[in-house]
């Protein structure tokens, strides 16, 4: 118990020292923490906004749920694949979808979609949007199979679609942007790349998604968007209700898709299709790549931080020198001397460390929010490695420095001038 009490006093004496000699290099300790929260900043910033987006993406693809597949265009940047060229298919023609929803007939709802443009700018009387309105098109299944519910108004019909009329579901935020003082929206026309749309309905607000408009959208009919911007980026999308037959029926569309597209028996698919599940493997897999990239930068920074570190450590020991000798000279033991710097380096540190989570914490939160939409979050694991890291820099620079102190012969150090 005595032992203890020792211990416990002798650590209180050097957290006192290494307080007071903080205290006393502010600018020096300002210095090479502002190093330290830097490296931590770069490590915690990168790792928090892979995560604020990973979720943002994941949420977007659960809106859905795992009964959901869709069908797409083969990328063609698949390159080699055990040493084996990967062929490259022509995209999915619009007629080939077109002739595969008629014959359809599995376990669920099919739609069709296409992204017209990410970069519109939306305009009602004097009022014009920032060129940032997500703008997407489909057939009259789009708002059901993806679950978006329609708060005010109504849905286009399948003639609509068919026609392609100029009709228009527009986001929330998109309402308040252009509609001021609660003007009603319905019925009202808005301009969209040089056509005017009539605003038929309203959609619920669910806050912004990666790689999607969130609120700031607008859903014109599929038919009419072939009419404004024919593209080659057309998927299919299908919700299947009953989750046990959703392995059956993403067999049973391959297998009739592959008429479309005139595949052979036997071959492989010129096209991909892929379940919600599937794309959160990929999801993974890429965040992880992410995570270790910003491992690397995170650690460059460090590495010239905690010998920017040591090198402060060195230069403390060297003008410290008669201090050192004094308190040997008064009993202090080598490893008394020792754990004050060490406990001085570590204390340097994790007011860097500190600085740098909240940084870190706060830059990554605006990434995500600014490019992914997502809702600010906490990442305690984050939080946790940077200070156990912010722990582990000041250990290592300190400890050469510690050691170098507590082995300084008294009698010498008390000749040092």
């Amino acid at each position: 118990m005595k032992k203890i009490i020792n211990i416990l006093i002798g650590l209180n004496w050097n957290l006192l020292e290494a307080y007071s000699s903080i205290k006393s290099n502010k600018l020096r300790v300002l210095l090479t923490a502002a190093i330290i929260s830097i490296g931590i900043a770069s490590l915690v910033g990168i790792l928090t906004s892979i995560d604020g987006i990973k979720k943002s993406v994941s949420d977007s693809f659960s809106e859905l749920g795992s009964n959901a597949y869709y069908i797409r265009s083969l990328r063609n940047d698949r390159g080699k694949e055990s040493g084996v060229v990967k062929k490259n298919y022509p995209p999915i023609r619009y007629r080939e979808i077109t002739e595969f929803l008629k014959k359809y007939n599995g376990a669920g709802t099919a739609t069709v979609s296409t992204t017209v443009t990410r970069i519109a700018e939306i305009k009602y009387k004097s009022e014009v949007t920032n060129p940032n309105v997500f703008v997407e098109a489909g057939d009259h299944n789009l708002v059901n199979v993806t679950q978006l519910k329609i708060e005010k108004g109504r849905n286009f019909t399948k003639s609509e679609n068919e026609r392609g009329q100029f009709v228009a579901i527009i986001g929330s935020k998109l309402k308040s942007n252009l509609f001021k003082n609660n003007e009603d929206p319905l019925n009202k026309f808005i301009s969209a790349r040089g056509n005017k749309f009539q605003v038929i309905g309203v959609l619920e607000e669910k806050g912004s998604s990666f790689g999607g408009g969130g609120d700031n959208r607008i859903i014109i009919p599929i038919e009419t968007s072939r009419k404004l911007r024919p593209t080659a980026n057309y998927e299919v999308t299908i919700k299947v209700n009953d989750l046990d037959v959703v392995d059956d029926d993403i067999n049973y569309s391959q297998n009739l898709f592959k008429i479309y597209r005139g595949d052979r028996i036997g071959s492989e698919n010129s096209f991909e299709i892929e379940r919600n599940e599937s794309l959160d493997s990929e999801l993974d897999e890429i965040s992880t790549y992410l995570k270790i990239g910003g491992f690397t930068i995170g650690f460059i920074t460090l590495l010239g931080a905690s010998i920017g570190l040591m090198n402060i450590m060195l230069v403390s020991v060297t003008e410290r020198t008669r201090e050192i000798g004094i308190r040997k000279s008064i009993g202090a033991t080598p490893k008394i001397i020792r754990d004050q710097f060490l406990i001085e380096s570590i204390m340097i540190c994790l007011i860097g460390g500190i600085g740098g989570v909240t940084l870190g914490i706060f830059f990554g939160n605006i990434v995500t929010i600014y490019i992914g939409g997502g809702s600010f979050i906490v990442p305690w694991l984050w939080i946790t490695m940077g200070i156990l890291i912010s722990t582990l820099v000041g250990i290592l620079s300190g400890y050469i420095p510690a050691k170098k102190a507590a082995s300084l012969d008294p009698i010498e150090s008390l000749r040092f001038e």
